[in-house]
């Protein structure tokens, strides 16, 4: 099937025929509301509104969290009770193990939470596990390609009840009384629940990357390797801790927890607090088609930067297929890292960097003069996603508008050259392909990096084989501007930061979401 130019069909006074155009514009005049999304479409799409009905907790953050160095500060890890867990997702019905480790051992206990809006409470307790006994386990020894990989025995092993929705879990791990008297101690294990429904919205957690970046325990990462720090020299396991994010800026909360709290977890809470119809999965679900053909629209957010190279192809399908794209994301689809079994046989818990995505695109090309020998050698992302990783990849600047008459842009009031301070960050995508018909350049500008190299970043929109269409809005930093949950920290990062919730972004995103989402 070929591509079709949008031309007049894709701007807002063309958008759609008839009653579906008064429906979308009537739909369009504000966000939407739980109550008014509950009678959105005659499918049974109020999963996540009836989730949402349920009482928050108050008490789900980590609270006394103490690092091995004694500097909260430079410190990666929390040996004093750490853990993880033996998957990625899980289904309902299925099993996961949760591995803890206490150094010096004691009593601890596991509470777990979902995530979601929970009347701005930002998560709700699902079950408390223990007291358990601790017990200290020795830091692997690194393995071949300097892997640390763990074979901690399970602490307790959880069957999902059938009545837990698909969203993305913390286990707060807290030891009940540290032994010198002086309190607690406290971090997350994190783990996503799938399901197999059709959904309107398909959230890909980007829990690839988190791995790729995950320096337990002691700064060993894809990018910490004696052999160079962006080569295939390295291995990474999901079998181990989630250290301190350890990039742009500091937060406690991320330790055990990813990157789910920094980059992810603001858009969706605010998904959950408007009752859109989403369901979310981790990167190793995406191996294959199937789940995301069952929805109208695929979310990728965030840092989405390594995809195992069948990830690509199954995006790929589910554009031809007529699934809605959306790139919330920055450095997306930017290095190929291909899954394989860890020590114990489980599928999918090692992952190392394979080569560039890029095809003879430059920077991929100078990626791999650079840092070769690679193995693998991905497509060009750009045809993906309507733009390319570029270099410098990072940096800071204000997203602005290039085509205000775009129907992303209603209801907004923007004008051309008006700008959202701080939104495009850490790191962005550029360099849209000439030749991709149809594609349109909505917003570009200029980030600055190490505050004095300038990178051209372009934010774009192209149609689909199906009606269906693709948009990237070129930046990590997206969803600081729909929501500010409990927490969460705003990030900064090369001189610039983004100023939270702005209600241009919560428009663009529901028009964008509104059209994704139609019958």
């Amino acid at each position: 099937m070929k591509n079709k130019r949008p031309d007049k069909n894709f701007k807002r006074r063309d958008m759609l025929k008839g009653a579906a155009a008064l429906s979308f514009s009537a739909a369009n005049t504000k966000l939407p509301t739980l109550k008014a999304e509950a009678s959105k479409t005659e499918r049974d799409n109020s999963l996540i509104i009836t989730e949402n009905q349920n009482a928050g907790s108050t008490d789900w953050q980590l609270t006394r969290v103490r690092m091995n160095t004694g500097d909260i500060h430079s410190g990666m890890r929390s040996p004093w009770i750490e853990g993880y867990c033996s998957r990625q997702s899980v289904s309902t019905g299925e099993q996961i193990d949760i591995m803890v480790s206490t150094n010096p051992p004691q009593e601890f206990v596991i509470e777990i939470f979902r995530t979601g809006y929970y009347q701005g409470c930002g998560a709700r307790s699902m079950k408390t596990l223990g007291p358990f006994s601790g017990r200290t386990y020795k830091t692997p020894a690194p393995g071949e390609k300097n892997i640390h990989e763990c074979q901690w025995e399970p602490t307790t092993t959880i069957t999902i009840p059938e009545d837990w929705p698909s969203g993305v879990y913390l286990g707060r791990l807290s030891t009940t009384s540290d032994q010198s008297g002086c309190g607690y101690w406290q971090s997350y294990v994190i783990f996503i629940v799938r399901d197999d429904r059709p959904a309107d919205i398909l959230f890909q957690c980007s829990d690839n990357t988190w791995q790729a970046y995950n320096l337990w325990p002691d700064r060993h990462s894809l990018y910490t390797h004696p052999d160079g720090h962006l080569g295939p020299w390295a291995d990474v396991s999901f079998d181990r801790p989630y250290a301190k994010y350890a990039q742009i800026y500091d937060n406690p909360q991320s330790v055990g927890s990813g990157e789910w709290l920094c980059f992810e977890f603001p858009f969706a809470y605010w998904l959950e607090q408007h009752g859109y119809d989403v369901s979310y999965c981790s990167n190793s679900d995406m191996i294959t088609p199937e789940r995301g053909l069952k929805c109208k629209a695929f979310l990728s957010v965030g840092h989405d930067e390594y995809w195992d190279l069948r990830q690509y192809k199954s995006v790929t399908t589910m554009r031809d297929a007529g699934v809605n794209l959306l790139f919330f994301s920055g450095n997306s689809v930017c290095w190929i890292s291909p899954f394989r079994n860890g020590v114990n046989g489980d599928p999918n818990r090692i992952i190392y960097r394979a080569g560039p995505f890029g095809g003879n695109y430059q920077y991929a090309l100078g990626r791999e003069r650079d840092f070769g020998p690679f193995p693998q050698r991905g497509p060009d992302e750009g045809y993906l996603m309507g733009a390319r990783n570029v270099e410098p990849v990072n940096g800071g600047g204000d997203w602005t508008v290039s085509e205000p008459d775009h129907w992303i842009f209603s209801d907004t009031g923007m004008k051309k050259g008006d700008r959202i301070p701080g939104l495009i960050g850490w790191e962005f995508h550029g360099d849209p392909p000439s030749d991709l018909n149809g594609l349109e350049i909505v917003a570009e500008g200029q980030a600055l990096h190490n505050g004095v190299q300038p990178q051209h970043w372009a934010a774009t929109i192209y149609p689909g084989p199906e009606n269906n269409f693709v948009f990237n809005a070129a930046t990590i930093f997206w969803c600081q501007g729909l929501a500010r949950p409990p927490g969460h920290m705003l990030p900064w990062t090369h001189w610039s930061r983004p100023h939270g919730p702005d209600r241009r972004v919560q428009q663009i995103t529901s028009n964008l979401l509104q059209r994704a989402t139609l019958d």
